[in-house]
């Protein structure tokens, strides 16, 4: 199924100063595939524009057109590595593999938000 070919397209182009980072809007034109993964499109465009660094481009968003064969999703290639891990929130960073989920359990989660609902007036317990 790898071997079928995608054509990646970008609108939208902006460089982000303030962010460090460039952005834009990603269409991808997949006749004959499901869909493309993040991973292969993260690695096409870091070609496209140059990156060094495969982990400093994230795409996320991609919805595909009923029918299919189109999808479309936005993406973003920073500087380096540790602007992106300054911006970027949290949960993208894991998906990208550059942060490690927390592994806290449901139960621990609730406790500790209803401990601190009884501190009502008084420095909260730390959070963590």
């Amino acid at each position: 199924m790898a071997e079928k070919s995608c054509t990646i397209r970008t609108r939208k182009f902006m460089t982000n100063r303030l962010l460090s980072r460039r952005q834009f809007v990603v269409d991808v034109l997949h006749p004959g595939r499901a869909n493309v993964a993040k991973e292969e499109l993260q690695e096409k465009l870091s070609k496209m524009y140059d990156v060094k660094d495969a982990n400093c481009t994230f795409v996320f968003g991609l919805k595909t057109q009923f029918g299919g064969g189109k999808s479309t999703g936005f993406g973003l290639i920073y500087d380096n590595v540790e602007v992106a891990k300054k911006f970027e929130p949290k949960y993208r960073l894991i998906r990208n593999k550059l942060a490690e989920a927390v592994e806290k359990s449901r139960k621990q989660r609730k406790e500790r938000k209803n401990r601190t609902k009884k501190l009502r007036g008084m420095k909260k317990a730390g959070k963590k």
